[in-house]
């Protein structure tokens, strides 16, 4: 299922696999003057590239090798051999071989599919990637994975922050994210005088700043709270009773991978894992 918005110059592509009549589980992929931000997922690789018809993106940049935001780098590239696609150093050997490099839980399987193999080039940190209105300043920003990075242009003050931030207050987290690190950069895209944030599976945010304060405020507050009780000698499991509410479909559905107790367990570091 794919559903297309522009704002502004920026064309928004919201993706999802089909299941029982509905998008399940959406990603974004954002095409501007010629640069494609992010591809979607496997299943919707086709998709995407119907949809960008006649338009030939000059060039592709992940914000990370994740399966829902690679899915179309291969079929693009074998349609288009001179597609230069740009990563963080840390991505390229997952984008070479998805299949081996990133094992897939049963759901990620089912949602977003294994992505074909890609090639790209490292996009180093502060480097910039010109079109031909536009300039984007490559940031990275780790946590979400170690590998992703956010691009920023200054002149209309654009945002593009993949996975780094998604809205609501968190009770749960998937195995291997680093909450410490997420925090960090939110506070380092939070400096800037950013005017319009375009997430990789939330709704564009105009003048971002409060929201992303707001954010940061919560995730150190609740972190806060779970030190707080592990000093007080809790165990992990008596921290997510206390302060991440009931059990959650998502961690049903996930088999556990995207759990409460990953959340505190991130906070908590590995001397309680």
């Amino acid at each position: 299922m794919l559903k297309t918005t522009v704002y502004q110059s920026v064309t928004r592509y919201d993706l999802a696999r089909t299941l029982a009549g509905r998008g399940r589980y959406w990603t974004t992929a954002y095409l501007v003057d010629g640069l494609l931000i992010d591809t979607g997922c496997a299943h919707t690789a086709r998709e995407l590239v119907e949809a960008l018809g006649d338009t030939s993106p000059a060039r592709i940049v992940n914000t990370h090798s994740h399966e829902d935001h690679i899915g179309a780098n291969g079929m693009l590239q074998r349609q288009r051999p001179t597609l230069e696609t740009l990563a963080h150093p840390l991505a390229l050997p997952v984008l070479a071989d998805p299949r081996r490099r990133q094992p897939l839980h049963p759901y990620r399987k089912l949602f977003w599919g294994w992505p074909e193999p890609s090639r790209a080039d490292p996009l180093p940190e502060g480097a910039w990637v010109e079109t031909e209105r536009f300039r984007f300043q490559a940031l990275y920003t780790p946590g979400h994975s170690p590998d992703h990075l956010c691009l920023y242009e200054p002149e209309r003050g654009w945002l593009f922050t993949g996975d780094l931030f998604v809205g609501g207050r968190e009770r749960a987290l998937r195995e291997g994210y680093d909450i410490w690190q997420i925090i960090a950069s939110l506070k380092r895209i939070a400096a800037l005088p950013a005017a319009v944030m375009f997430p990789g599976s939330a709704r564009i945010r105009e003048n971002p700043k409060e929201e992303l304060a707001s954010k940061i405020a919560y995730l150190e507050e609740f972190g806060g709270r779970v030190l707080d009780l592990h000093c007080q000698g809790r165990d992990v499991e008596a921290i997510v009773r206390a302060l991440c509410g009931k059990p959650m479909f998502i961690e049903m559905v996930t088999l556990g991978n995207f759990a409460r107790r990953h959340l505190v367990l991130s906070y908590l570091g590995d001397a309680c894992r």
